[in-house]
């Protein structure tokens, strides 16, 4: 399994000018959460010096609002769980670098601080138990069996959206009892929820206003149906027979549904094909799999870790406080990189390497930590594990055959497109 040979000289070239840029420019003039770093995948280097030379960055230069980068592992893990010091709240700023835009600022319960965010947040995690977990394995594995038996050999396809895309639109669509026949409209909202403009998801703000108009009232007749309507073992339901989120407004029911689409989304679908990208990158790590297909076990959370695929997380600071001995200002923005913090080698050994039988794979930072971690984790480790279980006893390998189109984006980090063949 291995890319082909005439991509690799263009992107050594790339990381190389990219390498030779972050060590030149002067370290007060870096601004990590660009996005065209992630797009190229160019970032590398600057959190590497970061890191080294300053692991909690003040930025000024940058279209946005200045903010701190907080870039070592303990560092992050420090913001993570002090909840009274930073808050997720959407009205001080939300959870992303840039502050929520006006008429998008939804409370949601990753986006509010305690004591509202733990009643909303129970209220979907049965969903996410180990009883619901085994059943809905079931489901997973026939779907994921059905797709990969599908698919074409000896021809070029783009994994993403034949495979990736596939498969989290139907379990998107299986956790909300979403009409079958309009999945597809759950990706196309995730996508359009998190698209920066320049990413051309959107063509203007209006397109974006009106899709999410959209998903604003198809779910509000869904909402009806399921408030009226005995409790079912789906995550509409579950919402509409909770006194804590049965009496929600239109922008904390609209915060939840996108928080619960984008997390089924794109925590899965990136990580999916990362994986396969990864293992064409480190094609002896492959032959260790199919040598010992136990492995599955301990690849599934390297994967997580490797592709990390929300780079960041965004708390503001409710007092002065201190990181890393910076000062930090009530007020001041604090954006944790976890895609940074997977790569910080105090913490985890030879981290640039894709190596799936660490001995502590899931000390990996992609899933958060505290009252945020991550509710759907579980099920995101699931899917991976159910499709390469199936992928080994169908496929001598899945080649990668040109470069990845990467997201425009330094908050979802993910794929749109990834070419590959199955010889």
């Amino acid at each position: 399994m291995n890319i082909h040979r005439t991509i690799e000289p263009a992107k050594a070239a790339l990381q190389q000018a990219a390498r030779e840029e972050a060590y030149s420019m002067p370290i007060e003039d870096f601004h990590p959460g660009a996005p065209r770093l992630f797009r190229n995948d160019t970032l590398w280097p600057y959190f590497e010096r970061l890191r080294n030379e300053c692991p909690v960055h003040y930025c000024t230069n940058a279209p946005i609002e200045p903010y701190w980068s907080v870039t070592k592992y303990n560092d992050i893990m420090h913001v993570d769980t002090s909840h009274g010091i930073f808050s997720s709240d959407v009205r001080l700023g939300g959870i992303s670098i840039r502050d929520v835009a006006d008429g998008y600022d939804w409370p949601s319960f990753i986006a509010m601080d305690e004591p509202r965010h733990m009643p909303q947040r129970k209220t979907v995690m049965p969903m996410f138990t180990p009883n619901h977990l085994d059943e809905l394995a079931k489901l997973i594995r026939k779907r994921t069996c059905q797709l990969l038996d599908e698919l074409p050999r000896n021809e070029t396809f783009d994994f993403v959206s034949r495979v990736s895309i596939n498969l989290t639109t139907q379990m998107l669509a299986t956790l909300f009892d979403f009409p079958w026949e309009d999945r597809q409209k759950l990706t196309r909202w995730s996508d359009v929820s998190t698209a920066l403009p320049k990413s051309m998801v959107v063509e203007s703000e209006q397109q974006r206003r009106d899709e999410l108009n959209e998903c604003a009232a198809y779910f509000s007749k869904l909402w009806n149906e399921r408030v009226n309507a005995e409790p079912r073992n789906d995550l509409l339901s579950m919402m509409a027979h909770s006194d804590a989120t049965r009496y929600m407004d239109r922008d904390n029911l609209m915060g939840n549904l996108i928080l619960l689409i984008v997390g089924g989304n794109d925590t899965t679908r990136n990580s999916m094909t990362g994986s396969v990208l990864a293992l064409n990158e480190f094609p002896e790590e492959y032959r260790k799999l199919r040598a010992n297909p136990a492995l599955i076990e301990s690849m599934v959370p390297e994967v997580i870790r490797w592709q990390t695929p929300l780079a960041h997380m965004r708390r503001t600071a409710l007092q002065d406080t201190e990181i890393g001995g910076k000062t930090i200002k009530k007020g001041d923005r604090v954006v944790m990189w976890y895609v940074s913090g997977n790569r910080d080698d105090e913490v985890i050994d030879r981290p640039d390497e894709f190596i799936i039988d660490r001995a502590r794979p899931k000390i990996h930072m992609s899933f958060g930590f505290g009252i945020h971690r991550c509710v759907g984790m579980r099920l995101a480790e699931l899917q991976l594990r159910i499709l390469w279980e199936e992928m080994l006893q169908r496929f001598e390998n899945i080649e990668v055959v040109g470069e990845p189109k990467r997201v425009y984006s330094s908050f979802v980090k993910g794929y749109e497109e990834l070419p590959v063949r199955i010889s």
